[in-house]
C-alpha cells in the first residue's frame, strides 16, 4: 500500500509526447522495447512529426533505424549517440537540414535521405567512413555535395531529382562505382569524371546536355562502361558519332558480356 506507481511516467513514456496525432503511444513503446533485443527500430509510416526522445535509450545499440514516410522536419536527436548504427532511412519526410554531427556515424553503411526538402549536405558527411550507399534523390540540392567525394567506401551515390547545375573538380576523388545525376539542371559535365578510378555507371538523363558535354576524356579515357543520357539535347546518332565513342562502346560491350 502507498506504492502504487501505475500513473508514474517511465523514461520511455516521457519521450512519446511528440507522437500526438500519430500512432498510439503503446504501439511505439512496443517498437522501442523490441529494439532493445533486435537492435532494429522500425517507425516508418507512423505519422511522426518529432522523433520521440525515448529513442536515446536504444541509440547506443541500434544497428538499423527506419523513420521513412513520416512528417519529420528537423533532426532533433544526437547522431553522436548512434555509435554502431549501420542503416538509417529518413526517406519521405520534410527535413530541410542535416546537422554536422552526421559525420560521427562511423559505422553507417546505408543512408537514405531521398524525398525530403534538403538544399545541401554538410561537408561532414565525408567523415562517414563506412558509408557504401547514399541516396539523396528528390530534394532541392543546388550544389554537388563535395563531402561525398572523400567517402572511401562509397559504392552508390544517387543525386537525381535535384537542382544541381555543375559537377565540381572534386569529383575526380569520387570512389563510387555508380553516380546518378539524372533530372538535374546540368548543361555540362566535368572531364574529371574520367579520373574516377571506380566509376562504371554514369546516369545523366533528363538534364540540359548537348553533345559537347560528352568529351573525349569521358568517352575514351574513363572507366565508365554505361552512360545513360536519354532526355537530353542529343539523339542516339549524334552520341554514336562522338569522338571516343568506339572506346566507350568497347567497354560497354565487354561489361555486358561479363553480365555485370
Amino acid at each position: 500500500m502507498g506504492n502504487d506507481h501505475s500513473n508514474a511516467k517511465t523514461p520511455l513514456s516521457k519521450g512519446l509526447s511528440a507522437l500526438k496525432g500519430g500512432p498510439s503511444n503503446s504501439r511505439v513503446q512496443s517498437h522501442l522495447e523490441n529494439a532493445k533485443k533486435s537492435r532494429i527500430l522500425q517507425l516508418k509510416d507512423c505519422n511522426i512529426k518529432n522523433v520521440p526522445g525515448a529513442i536515446d535509450e536504444v541509440a547506443s545499440i541500434l544497428r538499423n533505424l527506419d523513420l521513412a514516410n513520416n512528417r519529420i522536419a528537423e533532426i532533433s536527436f544526437d547522431f553522436q549517440k548512434f555509435a554502431v548504427l549501420k542503416h538509417l532511412n529518413l526517406h519521405g519526410n520534410k527535413i530541410k537540414e542535416i546537422p554536422d554531427t552526421i559525420g560521427s556515424l562511423k559505422a553507417l553503411e546505408t543512408l537514405d535521405l531521398s524525398a525530403n526538402q534538403l538544399v545541401e549536405l554538410p561537408d561532414s558527411i565525408g567523415a562517414c567512413i563506412s558509408l557504401k550507399t547514399l541516396n539523396v534523390s528528390d530534394n532541392e540540392i543546388t550544389i554537388f555535395p563535395v563531402g561525398t567525394c572523400v567517402l572511401p567506401n562509397l559504392e552508390f551515390l544517387d543525386l537525381s531529382g535535384n537542382l544541381i547545375e555543375r559537377v565540381p573538380d572534386n569529383v575526380a576523388d569520387l570512389k563510387s562505382s555508380e553516380l546518378n545525376l539524372s533530372r538535374n539542371r546540368l548543361s555540362s559535365l566535368n572531364d574529371n569524371l574520367a579520373k574516377c578510378q571506380r566509376l562504371k555507371v554514369l546516369r545523366v538523363e533528363e538534364n540540359c546536355l548537348d553533345k559537347s558535354a560528352f568529351t573525349v576524356a569521358i568517352l575514351k579515357d574513363s572507366r565508365i562502361s554505361l552512360i545513360a543520357y536519354s532526355g537530353n539535347l542529343l539523339n542516339d546518332t549524334e552520341f554514336q558519332h562522338l569522338s571516343g565513342y568506339e572506346e566507350y562502346q568497347g567497354r560497354f560491350t565487354a561489361t555486358k558480356r561479363k553480365g555485370v
